[in-house]
């Protein structure tokens, strides 16, 4: 049963299924989920028992569901994000900057702030591509390694090792700034909406966007919300296990 006082990041890490009903409300979910649930639908201006009805249904429907990750091999998450999210931004983002170019080059003149959305977005570009890297090909395989020693398939110690937590919270926070850029668009965009004399370009553009913020906000809840706490929480558990 979901309770009123239960964070949204709690709802979200247990109920996989709630994603989509927080979506549906706008609630956030992955940066800012520390909140109540009760605060973040007044912060919405949305009805409580409203969104607590659509989570039990949610829960309920099977078509709704979407795979738990707090069951899987933290290998396995780490594979998913790069398969799935790591290569979706690596494909939208120069589709989404070429978009950006042609609207442009075209309504700019007209309607300012699609410069300043563009430019939003090549600085959201620019840090996560370096963002992407460092986890690839630094934290997500010192996340494998713990699972590794874990296991007992190295002769590695987990005193040997730097502690993981530092880079997961610079990771973290990343993802804040992320999220706030995301959100200077949203705003900037009107939410995505383009005016009705929009072109062809001008609404695959809005529509991508609103994909892209869609796409990333999950990305984001698998990391702050599923690996990172269970990476923190097996490295404590080696870590205490090998003192005693």
């Amino acid at each position: 049963m979901t309770a009123a006082i239960q964070t949204v990041r709690e709802i979200a890490q247990t109920q996989p299924a709630s994603i989509r009903v927080f979506e549906q409300f706008g609630i956030e979910y992955c940066c800012g989920g520390g909140e109540r649930l009760i605060e973040a639908c007044a912060a919405m201006d949305v009805d409580v028992d409203t969104v607590i009805a659509a989570l039990e249904a949610a829960s309920h429907d099977e078509t709704a569901q979407m795979k738990d990750w707090t069951k899987e091999p933290l290998s396995n998450v780490a594979e998913y994000i790069i398969a799935t999210h790591h290569a979706y931004c690596k494909r939208e983002l120069p589709r989404l900057s070429g978009l950006a170019a042609k609207v442009v080059n075209v309504h700019g003149g007209t309607n300012p702030e699609l410069a300043m959305i563009r430019a939003k977005l090549g600085e959201l570009a620019e840090e996560l591509i370096d963002h992407l890297a460092d986890e690839e090909l630094v934290v997500f395989p010192l996340i494998a390694k713990l699972e590794q020693l874990e296991s007992g398939h190295t002769v590695e110690t987990v005193e040997s090792r730097s502690s993981i937590g530092n880079p997961l919270a610079l990771l973290v926070e990343e993802h804040e700034n992320a999220g706030v850029l995301l959100a200077e668009i949203r705003t900037l965009s009107s939410n995505f909406a383009p005016p009705q004399y929009a072109c062809s370009t001008y609404r695959a553009f809005f529509d991508g966007l609103r994909d892209f913020e869609r796409d990333l906000h999950r990305h984001i809840h698998l990391e702050n919300n599923i690996l990172f706490p269970r990476a923190i929480e097996l490295e404590v558990s080696l870590k205490e296990h090998q003192s005693v």
